[in-house]
């Protein structure tokens, strides 16, 4: 990969993108004891970063296969980000979700444009859809996090940030599927001096952490976390990238992820979703090693079920 790639990338889906804002806290900066700089990708279209990588990922189809339409199986933000992008393009998405998706989740898709195909709750079954709808209609198979085009395109959230602060010290963003880290470290090593990338992920689903640690990707037995966005695991496409160019992985409690997701909604009057929150917690759990540092945010999105907040007191 070069920065000429990434440059090409951000230029092909600026028009169908929000350019997010980058926000500051003094207080936030207080409690932290660094200098914070907060990518808002929650205002980003559909409210997550997957916009960009969706988007990436479709323009770099040719003509005909964009006709035949592209398919993914996801509940989640990426269900909701190929719909999205793919209505803004013109081309048909097939969506393949599993029966117990939430149906706020649905509807999004729906809204967005996508066709919905509910399969049994497993892997195995969602990819075997997926498959038929690529042997049926001839559809091009978009993976979430492991596609070079979609790391490209969630690499532009820290492309953007590097412009307007060239010189962060650090970039923190949360680690599910491995795609906006990747990409992130990517655009830090290109646009950034010197800049690291760190990722915070809870120690619930801390496959990352030990892939790392072990140098082969792991899984998780258990994924009893409130970032539910995190619960995916690393690719054979992203974790080389991860190898090479992310300096480290952090872990959070359950209580930290939760008092770092309060923190933001007070004090920055902004939503954000718990995966969301995840590098913030990591980042304050270990706070003294980063004094006075010059430290990115990667805010991945805003979608929350609002009458599922984890520190609702009514």
């Amino acid at each position: 990969m070069t920065k000429k790639d990434l440059e090409d990338c951000h230029d092909h889906i600026k028009p169908y993108i929000h350019k997010t804002p980058v926000l500051t806290s003094r207080l936030l900066d207080k409690i932290s004891g660094v200098k914070l700089y907060f990518k808002c990708e929650n205002f980003q279209r559909m409210g997550a970063f997957k916009m960009r990588g969706a988007t990436s990922a479709i323009l770099k189809l040719s003509k005909e296969q964009q006709t035949k339409g592209v398919v993914t199986h996801s509940s989640g933000n990426f269900a909701q980000a190929l719909s999205l992008a793919a209505q803004s393009l013109g081309v048909k998405a097939y969506i393949v979700m599993p029966s117990n998706a939430p149906q706020v989740k649905k509807n999004a898709v729906k809204e967005y444009g996508g066709q919905i195909i509910e399969c049994p709750p497993t892997l195995e079954d969602r990819e075997r859809a997926a498959l038929q709808i690529q042997t049926e209609k001839g559809a091009s198979f978009l993976h979430p996090s492991n596609d070079l085009n979609v790391i490209l395109g969630q690499g532009t959230a820290a492309v953007e940030l590097l412009e307007e602060q060239p010189d962060l010290d650090y970039i923190f963003t949360p680690v599910g599927g491995g795609g906006l880290i990747a990409g992130s470290a990517l655009a830090a090593h290109f646009f950034g001096h010197q800049c690291k990338v760190i990722g915070g992920e809870p120690f619930e689903v801390d496959d990352a952490y030990r892939s790392l640690q072990s140098g082969k990707i792991e899984t998780n037995k258990t994924t009893n976390t409130i970032a539910d966005g995190l619960k995916t695991q690393l690719g054979d496409v992203n974790f080389p990238i991860i190898q090479k160019y992310v300096s480290e992985i952090i872990r959070a409690e359950e209580h930290e992820i939760i008092q770092a997701m309060k923190l933001i909604w007070e004090r920055m009057k902004i939503v954000v979703e718990p995966s969301c929150a995840v590098p913030f917690a990591a980042l304050l759990r270990e706070k003294d090693r980063f004094s006075n540092k010059k430290i990115g945010v990667i805010l991945s999105g805003g979608n929350v079920d609002l009458e599922n907040l984890p520190f609702r007191t009514i």
